[in-house]
């Protein structure tokens, strides 16, 4: 039976029709194609009540914490610097929710960019704000060139699950401007750009609870890694299923 897989939304304000705006209940869909061809089923979860959080991961087999907007410094004890974004803090508490609870049911979770980010603040780990308040930075980590195609490398640490799937070194995109400061002391990173830009976080234990700093669904047409980083992902939620 195809394994269920949760893909966390966010909401946006639309044009439709002309001169009208309203909210929208959106999800990139490179990250509906991603799962799908991985072999999971794909479906999108909005942001609502964090009270529905329980009955909606009971429902799932597994969970895609997607990018987006900035996460509320207030999570972790810090107030609005500068050249922080915009902020949607329902979507913060939501997922923190649909997170906790999906651990909680012992089931998997792949979070990527904003979400990798967000499930280290869940857990008490910190950001900067911007990247231009982290020290000795080099690397371009909001990339100009299309997506699609890598802009620096990444280093993974051994024995980890991103090590497996990617082996020592491979090349990503990077489309972020938030940077993970403290890590959660539930977690620890297993990858790295070359200037220390933490690039992936795993949980301890044997649950498949895996980040990503960069953009793995948008690379899938070109890079036959990213499709095995979902690929796996799909994996481990049947293996635990079973």
């Amino acid at each position: 039976m195809t394994v269920i897989i949760g893909i966390s939304g966010t909401r946006r304000s639309m044009e439709f029709p002309q001169n009208i705006f309203e909210a929208r209940a959106t999800v990139n869909d490179t990250y509906v194609k991603a799962i799908a061809e991985a072999g999971g089923a794909p479906i999108i979860l909005p942001v609502t009540e964090n009270g529905y959080a329980k009955e909606i991961v009971e429902r799932i087999d597994g969970l895609v914490l997607t990018g987006g907007d900035d996460i509320s410094p207030f999570l972790y004890g810090e107030e609005p610097l500068a050249q922080l974004s915009a902020t949607l803090p329902e979507r913060d508490f939501y997922e923190m929710a649909l997170l906790k609870e999906t651990l909680a049911q012992n089931k998997p979770v792949l979070a990527i960019c904003r979400g990798v980010q967000l499930m280290n603040v869940a857990f008490g780990g910190t950001l900067y704000q911007d990247i231009s308040y982290a020290p000795d930075i080099e690397r371009q980590h909001l990339q100009r060139t299309d997506p699609e195609f890598p802009i620096h490398s990444i280093t993974t640490k051994e024995d980890s699950e991103l090590r497996a799937i990617f082996g020592e070194k491979t090349m990503v995109n990077s489309l972020h401007h938030q940077v993970i400061r403290h890590i959660a002391d539930e977690f620890h990173a297993t990858a790295w750009a070359s200037d220390g830009v933490i690039e992936g976080l795993e949980r301890e234990g044997d649950l498949f609870v895996v980040g990503v700093q960069w953009h793995p669904e948008i690379m899938v047409k070109q890079s036959a890694e990213m499709c095995t980083l979902f690929r796996t992902f799909v994996q481990k939620v049947e293996e635990n299923r079973g």
